[in-house]
């Protein structure tokens, strides 16, 4: 049984972790409304960027001179794994979901003949990605740091570009986990290169049926004939190509710098629940040790008075 200077120490101890991680959720529930509401200002462009690109795509797709970050390379042997994750721990399972999801894709696409490289972005998915796979991390893994902007997306997306112009990869897929709420992430797996434009163009016809429903289907002076709901035809200058040329690796850095913005909520929401779960164990934790103290000294006690009963017993 432990002494009671133990048990003191041991309470003692686990009063100064709850102060702790109470300061440290305080802290992450202060920094996840600003990083929560810079995601969701971020996903409308991200998405209209990803629909746009859609739309030019398929209007050039096929062609034999269309970007080669659209058609890409006619092969899918070597890929390129993009692993997201956060530059700090404590924050429960948030880090460990990522690298196991980018984990068990490395190991399909392997046991599929596929080559596999991975840019890790944030230094927990770079020391896990060194343990685990040292021999697939490419140069310019490492820190998000402490500035997060759109310089440090850009940044990663101009070293995937080279790679990609000097035909390290065939295709690109990032892992990156979707803000949903404080308890709740979403490990989401984006294709970025080559550019998938039938997904998009489908959420995009379907964005604009429900635009023309809208438009003809009531409101003030709509009827079913206003003609602004039908489809139109657009002219482009420059031509669809030079225009997909400049925005399609522009939009590696608005789509990884939206992925930067969705980790640093979840990272924030994360942290925060595995704060206050930590701090509510080690509440009970002091509950049960001070409940141990007191029956550990009462029970001191007692032999003590059972001691001076007996040695005054024994002196009659």
């Amino acid at each position: 049984m432990a002494s009671l200077k133990d048990l003191k120490n041991r309470i003692d101890s686990v009063k100064s972790t709850r102060k702790i991680t109470q300061a440290m959720k305080m802290v992450a529930a202060a920094k996840l409304r600003r990083a929560q509401e810079q995601a969701e200002a971020a996903r409308p462009y991200a998405e209209r960027m990803q629909r746009m690109l859609a739309a030019l795509a398929a209007s050039v797709e096929g062609r034999p001179d269309a970007p080669k970050m659209l058609a890409g390379t006619g092969s899918d042997q070597s890929y390129l794994v993009v692993l997201c994750t956060a530059d700090r721990g404590l924050c429960g399972g948030f880090n460990s979901n990522l690298v196991r999801e980018a984990d068990r894709r490395i190991t399909q696409l392997r046991n599929e003949g596929k080559t596999v490289k991975v840019l890790a972005i944030g230094r927990k998915g770079n020391d896990q990605m060194r343990r685990l796979h040292p021999d697939m991390l490419v140069e310019g893994s490492g820190e998000i740091g402490k500035e997060l902007d759109y310089t440090t997306a850009r940044a990663y997306a101009d070293r995937i570009t080279k790679l990609f112009q000097d035909g390290e990869f065939d295709v690109c897929q990032l892992v990156y986990s979707r803000f949903k709420s404080a308890m709740r992430q979403i490990v989401t797996v984006q294709q970025l290169v080559p550019f998938s434009a039938q997904e998009e163009l489908a959420e995009h016809e379907q964005g604009k049926d429900d635009a023309r429903q809208f438009v003809t289907g009531g409101g003030d002076g709509a009827d079913s004939g206003d003609s602004r709901g039908s489809g139109g035809t657009y002219d482009f200058e420059p031509d669809e190509e030079s225009i997909l040329n400049e925005l399609l690796p522009r939009n590696l850095a608005v789509q990884i710098f939206r992925s930067l913005l969705e980790n640093n909520a979840g990272e924030q929401g994360a942290r925060m629940t595995a704060m206050d779960g930590a701090t509510r164990n080690a509440e009970d934790m002091i509950e049960d040790l001070t409940q141990t103290y007191n029956r550990t000294r009462q029970a001191v006690i007692t032999t003590e008075l059972n001691e001076i009963v007996s040695a005054a017993e024994s002196m009659k």
